[in-house]
């Protein structure tokens, strides 16, 4: 099998954004940060923000993904330690104020966030949360929620779990990267990352190749739905993160699930590195390295036998064949001669 590690490596390097655009979003959120404070400060003091980031953008998960179109996004929590005495679309719609004109584009008053529009570039969604006592750990904050008032909700807890969910190669979070990625080049239907965060660490089946390991995962995640469509978030509120989802999107995602891993599979068969890569672009998109076309296994053994020779540990069979087995044959002898070809 064509040996694709190192590609899906290269891959994961890949998804990250860039340093200037990384660096770009610090500003943009400090800028933020800065007008809600100054806002609230003057317009309502008895309202103190403070901030938290939470989401794939937290140092602690960092699965944070640069997506096919050059954007990414990040999630800035306001919260507020007090009970708040409006409505959670009002308290929303302060923030909204404070930052109507960080941007030529005009905020959106989403359902769960305000979110702010850099075009072309990235988003900040700024989530919304109330909470009386600020040392109080066993009540969580409230999330505001447009249409549906406050309720409980705790990222900071979510990002936690995750945090100890994670091995220490941490592969989890680069296959994390790899389904959202696959996730971004579907888009239509596909799970949120949040969902595919919690799907993956419940599944994950490590290896020490990436390939390997994340075909084992898709395999594990298939089982999982052909047993139940639930799946539970791991913290406050302990909901169901595939509720809604009606037999049309649960049979198109098995449908894209059924053709990744059928894929993934002739990839890991495949001797041929550029023909397996070519089978994982098919699902990740042509950010994906295409491979070397040759026989990577049989390069790989090569190397490997010429290895053995310069370590002394190579052996000569009867037939002719060099290998590493002392039963198998007389010791190579001592020779200088290290650069003749294979």
């Amino acid at each position: 099998m064509a040996n694709c590690n190192k590609l899906f490596l290269d891959f994961n390097k890949d998804l990250r954004p860039s340093k200037t655009k990384r660096g770009r979003m610090k500003i943009s959120r400090e800028n933020l940060r800065d007008k809600i404070r100054d806002h609230f400060n003057e317009n309502h003091p008895e309202y103190s923000p403070h901030f938290y980031i939470q989401g794939s953008a937290n140092r602690l998960i960092n699965t944070q993904i640069l997506y096919k179109d050059n954007t990414c996004d990040l999630d800035d929590g306001i919260y507020f330690f007090r009970d708040p005495d409006v409505e959670a679309k009002t308290l929303q719609g302060w923030v909204k104020e404070a930052v109507k004109d960080a941007t030529d584009t005009a905020p959106q008053h989403r359902r769960k966030c305000i979110r702010v529009i850099y075009q072309d570039d990235y988003h900040i969604d700024l989530p919304v949360y109330c909470k009386k006592d600020k040392d109080d750990d066993s009540t969580p904050p409230e999330l505001a929620d447009k249409d549906n008032g406050f309720s409980p909700s705790d990222p900071k807890e979510f990002v936690e779990w995750f945090h100890d969910e994670k091995d220490d190669d941490k592969q989890l979070v680069r296959i994390v990267k790899y389904l959202k990625a696959w996730g971004d080049k579907i888009r239509n239907k596909m799970p949120t990352g949040l969902a595919l965060s919690v799907l993956t660490a419940e599944c994950i089946s490590c290896n020490e190749r990436d390939d390997i390991a994340l075909k084992e995962t898709l395999v594990s995640i298939k089982s999982k739905l052909d047993r139940s469509w639930k799946l539970e978030m791991p913290t406050v509120p302990h909901d169901d993160l595939f509720s809604g989802y009606d037999d049309d999107k649960k049979d198109y995602i098995i449908e894209k699930l059924d053709a990744f891993i059928d894929d993934a599979n002739k990839a890991l068969d495949e001797p041929n590195q550029l023909k397996a890569s070519n089978l994982w672009r098919k699902h990740l998109g042509d950010r994906f390295p295409k491979g070397k076309d040759e026989d990577t296994d049989t390069k790989e053994e090569a190397l490997k036998k010429k290895a053995a020779i310069l370590s002394s540990n190579a052996f000569v069979g009867r037939d002719g064949k060099v290998t590493d087995d002392s039963k198998a044959g007389k010791p190579v002898p001592d020779t200088k001669n290290y650069g003749g070809k294979i």
